[in-house]
């Protein structure tokens, strides 16, 4: 069993360059502007033969909580309450300050153990003297930028390391990984929490509070989730030459190609504008599952019918996910969270669906003599056979002669058709075309 550890500190001591080094990948945003964490998150890591649960923590303050500050400081608080022990990172290049002091009277209260270290020690910088003064004992010289004083924090985590089980594992199913998507302020991390049953992600008015993607374990019924809460994704000109939302907007289509499915979180307000279909074609494109969540229904007056109008616009607008499932929800009352949960299950199965070759030849038969193909230049399209050469997502291979002349409009007759006989929706669907041999030639 990995050992939790939650890195504490102030605002940019190097908390998230730590992490990501423990980690062993680039997973947290790291800049030099203070408070760019702003959500508790947790990778799996090693450090030496220790098997860890790293928890990245914002800073911890003495700020009033209704502010966006004080909402950090509860987050980081969240995660010590999780943690078995706290890496408890100083500047080394700053001493010890009074937000320094602050954060040790919280982790004295919280009971948990603590070890003390101060970052950002390169080259003949020494560990503060002060550093003794919070009363954890002896400091740790560390340098998470450039991987040095590891091995005393190794010594350190000994004690609390915790003995392997004897014998193989039991297998366990893969856990769904499944991604929250959408605009800014649509309501991607009040939904996330909602799921979840706990203010895990930081939420409030303000547009943009996400900027990692956050990511949790979750059990939806029988079934073990990786649940991905993401930052915004904001019009590129409206991105461009900000760096922490540049960092930010890769983060999240970086969750997007991690993910097997996705949810699109869309405003009820504001359903289906430009950006909303920039982001379904770009989940499209990535070949992942799709789900869409029509967000903050509680608010909406005139419900009779609206649903049914949305559906329409989404396949006339977005004809590549064309009947993906679309629920109506409130992530602030929990209104739909079933329907949700069960779309997602539908979308994930067919994504991962396998179709029989002797049963789709018999639905190209029937799908053929419906609508044949059209004439090029005279001479007819043949499609001889078909194959599904993958699933995730489901990918067929046509057989035949002159196959790329095939227009869109009757590839998109053989996609649908596919999708309604072997209910394909949630899923994009792929084809790759073959020109087949004639095997009576000479």
């Amino acid at each position: 069993m990995p050992l939790t550890l939650a890195i504490v500190g102030r605002p940019n001591v190097g908390k998230s360059t730590l992490f990501n080094r423990l980690a062993g990948k680039r997973l947290a945003i790291v800049h030099g502007e203070p408070g760019v964490t702003r959500d508790w998150r947790e990778a799996e890591g090693t450090l030496g033969p220790i098997p860890l649960r790293l928890l990245d923590t914002p800073g911890l303050e003495d700020i009033s909580s209704g502010s966006l500050a004080g909402r950090m400081s509860a987050q980081t608080l969240a995660a010590i309450s999780q943690a078995e022990v706290c890496l408890f990172l100083v500047d080394g290049r700053d001493g010890v300050t009074e937000g320094d002091k602050i954060i040790a009277d919280a982790l004295r209260r919280s009971g948990k153990p603590v070890i003390l270290a101060t970052n950002k020690i390169e080259g003949r910088l020494q560990v503060p003297p002060e550093a003794w003064q919070l009363g954890f004992g002896e400091p740790i010289a560390l340098s998470a930028e450039h991987g040095l004083g590891l091995a005393e924090l190794l010594e350190a985590l000994q004690p609390f390391a915790k003995d392997e089980a004897t014998g193989p594992a039991e297998d366990e199913a893969k856990p769904l990984k499944l991604a929250i998507v959408g605009r800014p302020n649509v309501g991607k991390s009040s939904l996330f929490n909602m799921l979840l049953g706990e203010e895990r992600s930081l939420t409030g008015p303000e547009a943009g509070v996400t900027r990692d993607a956050v990511i949790a374990r979750w059990k939806a019924g029988a079934r073990d989730v990786l649940l991905h809460d993401t930052a915004g994704l904001r019009k590129k000109a409206r991105v461009a030459g900000h760096a922490l939302e540049e960092l930010s907007v890769a983060n999240a289509l970086s969750a997007i190609r991690f993910a097997e499915c996705v949810i699109v979180v869309i405003d009820a307000a504001q359903a289906l504008e430009k950006q909303d279909l920039v982001i379904a074609d770009l989940i499209a494109r990535e070949g992942r599952a799709v789900v869409f969540a029509i967000n903050k229904w509680d608010l909406v007056e005139q419900r009779a019918g609206a649903i049914g109008r949305l559906r329409e616009d989404r396949d006339r607008l977005l004809p590549q996910l064309a009947g993906a499932p679309l629920v109506a929800i409130s992530a602030l009352t929990g209104e739909g969270l079933d329907r949700l949960l069960d779309a997602v299950l539908e979308a994930d199965r067919a994504w991962n669906s396998r179709v029989p070759t002797a049963r789709l030849n018999r639905f190209l038969e029937d799908a053929l003599a419906r609508h044949a193909p059209p004439a090029i230049h005279g001479r007819r399209v043949r499609i001889r056979y078909m194959t599904q050469t993958k699933s995730r997502p489901p990918t067929f291979a046509l057989f035949g002669t002159q196959l790329k002349a095939l227009p869109e409009s009757y590839m998109r007759y053989l996609t649908n058709m596919l999708r309604e006989t072997f209910d394909l929706k949630g899923t994009p669907i792929r084809f790759l075309l073959r020109t087949a041999k004639n095997p009576y030639a000479e």
